[in-house]
């Protein structure tokens, strides 16, 4: 007798939990195993609605590559990194134009244009330069030029 009063006992106690995990407010064991059920499907439907959000995410990282961009403050010039996932044609001269816009002098560069689009630089201030640049606005500029590179060349 005491086997049977403590299965009853943990299956009450399982059927409470049961119930209280999924926030049901039925009494019977039917009606708990029902809404569990519910409860269940619901959730189903929420992870696959957040992985169909996960996969749309992924395809706008995807299709929206950033490129990434640093500049350091040298002591009469700038050294800049430039990577992106997808090199486009003309990147690196719509770069290097943004050098020249400002005055820049090259002093050593190395470039890769493969798949990937990889550019590391020297470049200091001309000796006729009045105002002093800001690596900020520089960092602004190159990327300003890797998206007009970029759209211009999704647009044809």
């Amino acid at each position: 007798m005491v086997p049977r009063e403590h299965k009853r006992t943990v299956l009450h106690e399982k059927l409470q939990l049961l119930r209280s995990v999924t926030n049901s407010h039925a009494v019977n064991k039917t009606s708990i195993i029902l809404d569990a059920s519910k409860y269940i499907e619901e959730l189903k439907q929420k992870v696959e609605r957040l992985n169909e959000e996960i996969e749309c995410e992924r395809n706008m990282i995807a299709e929206t590559i950033l490129p990434m961009v640093s500049v350091e403050t040298l002591e009469k010039g700038f050294l800049i990194n430039v990577y992106s996932q997808k090199s486009f044609p003309g990147l690196l001269v719509s770069i290097l134009e943004v050098f020249e816009e400002f005055g820049l002098t090259v002093l050593e560069a190395r470039a890769s244009c493969t798949d990937t689009f990889r550019l590391e630089l020297e470049a200091v201030e001309g000796e006729n330069q009045i105002e002093s640049i800001n690596a900020q606005v520089v960092k602004q500029a190159v990327l300003q030029a890797i998206k007009n590179c970029t759209n211009s060349t999704n647009q044809e």
